[in-house]
Order: C-alpha cells, then sequence, then structure tokens
C-alpha cells in the first residue's frame, strides 16, 4: 500500500476504471478533472473526485503535490495534456512517482524527457486501446508493477510458432510471473476466432500454434520470452 496518496488525472474510462481497482485494495486516492460533467460522473459514481485546473500550479499545491501525494496517473486523452501535466508536476515535487499513458508512440520520449517514471504504452497491441484492460481484474497486477516495478510495461501481441513448447499447454501450467516475468492479459484463440479473450473468470484454455498471446511486461522480458518460445 502507498503511504502517501495518489491522485489520478481524467475522470474517464481509464481514471475511474484505475480507481474502481485502487478502491478495492484501500488505496487513498482521489480524481482529478478540469472538466465538470467528468467530475460529476466520477462523484456520482461514489469516487472523490475534484474539479481543478491542471495547469495551474497553485492548485497542483492546493491538492496535495509536492506535500502528501507521492504518486499521480496521467489518463487525459491528449498526450499533450499528459506532457504538461508531467511537467508541472514533476518541478512541484522531484521525488514524485508519475505514471503516464501514451496516445501515440510519438509521445513516449517526450513523457519521459518531462519526467515521467512510467509510460504505458497499449501501442503495440494493434488495435486494442488500454480502457479495455483497464476495466478487468488485470489492473491490481498492472498498477502494482507500474507504481513500484523497475521498468517501463509493454505491451505486445506473441504468436505461438509451430512446435512450439507451448503448443497443447493449459494455461494454468504456465507460471507467467515466476517463470518469465510476464503478465498475460488474454489469448486470439484461432478455433474461435480473432477477438481477444481476456484471461479472467478462471477459463483454463488449451493454447494451440497460431494462438496469439498478449502479455504485459518489461521489453527485454518480452524479448526473452519470444525468442525462448522460438527456440523450441
Amino acid at each position: 500500500m502507498s503511504h502517501g496518496k495518489i491522485a489520478l488525472f481524467g475522470c474517464n474510462n481509464l481514471g475511474l476504471g484505475a480507481a474502481g481497482r485502487l478502491n478495492s485494495r484501500q488505496h487513498r486516492f482521489f480524481l482529478v478533472d478540469n472538466d465538470e460533467a467528468r467530475v460529476k460522473t466520477a462523484v456520482d459514481r461514489g469516487f472523490d473526485a475534484i474539479l481543478a485546473d491542471y495547469r495551474d500550479d497553485e492548485v497542483l499545491r492546493s491538492i496535495g503535490i509536492g506535500e502528501d501525494v507521492d504518486t499521480i496517473f496521467c489518463f487525459f486523452p491528449e498526450d499533450s495534456e499528459n506532457v504538461f501535466l508531467t511537467i508541472s508536476a514533476r518541478a512541484l515535487a522531484p521525488k514524485l512517482r508519475i505514471v503516464s499513458v501514451v496516445e501515440s508512440p510519438e509521445a513516449a520520449d517526450k513523457l519521459r524527457a518531462a519526467g515521467a517514471d512510467k509510460i504505458i504504452d497499449p501501442y503495440e497491441v494493434s488495435g486494442r486501446k488500454i480502457y479495455e484492460i483497464i476495466k478487468r481484474p488485470i489492473i491490481v497486477d498492472i498498477l502494482d508493477q507500474t507504481v513500484y516495478g523497475r521498468h517501463d510495461l509493454k505491451m505486445a501481441e506473441v504468436e505461438i510458432p509451430e512446435g512450439c513448447c507451448l503448443d497443447q499447454r493449459r494455461l494454468s501450467e504456465l507460471q507467467w510471473k515466476e517463470r518469465y516475468n510476464l503478465i498475460l492479459l488474454g489469448v486470439v484463440n484461432r478455433e474461435r476466432g480473432k477477438d481477444l479473450r481476456f484471461v479472467t473468470g478462471g477459463v483454463d484454455y488449451k493454447l494451440s500454434a497460431g494462438d496469439v498471446l498478449v502479455v504485459l511486461g518489461p521489453p527485454q522480458e518480452i524479448g526473452a520470452f519470444k525468442q525462448e518460445i522460438c527456440v523450441h
């Protein structure tokens, strides 16, 4: 559990989804947005939400940036908003943990230069938005690894090749965190169509060559995993 408060900037699908998971883990947190309607939606759903202009340093100070807030998530829909917020927050609090999503791959370098500690980049998963994942229970692991981990997280699609050691193995047999240091988000099963099926609810798939695994983890771990399954 974080010792300080967590501020989630953006009362959208991302922010509300993350807030739902944080609430279940008893973190101290609140949502922030500069849009009155979005703040009202958050409040109506039972969350502590503040209407505030993130572009004003005094406002950021007043909500705890630089004092009792030790982690922020930047969930605004525009990269420019998240970059501006990151710059402002980092200037006010050099030790603040800053986690941000990116809407375009090119913005990742800007966010790092602005001072973001961790970046969630959903664009290595073709056609999938981060909000599709944030609403699932797996967000607890994502939040924990993002805030307290040592690496930027990446998502990638990994196809199981012919003759792979994973062919005909069940998901329950694989130790994703222990063996691979990865989180398995879902599977595109070739026999069931092209839709991504999230790994929730205790469903135990039997993998086959041609299936696509959607994984989350440090880039070097994803690379090592791809190399391992391709040589077996």
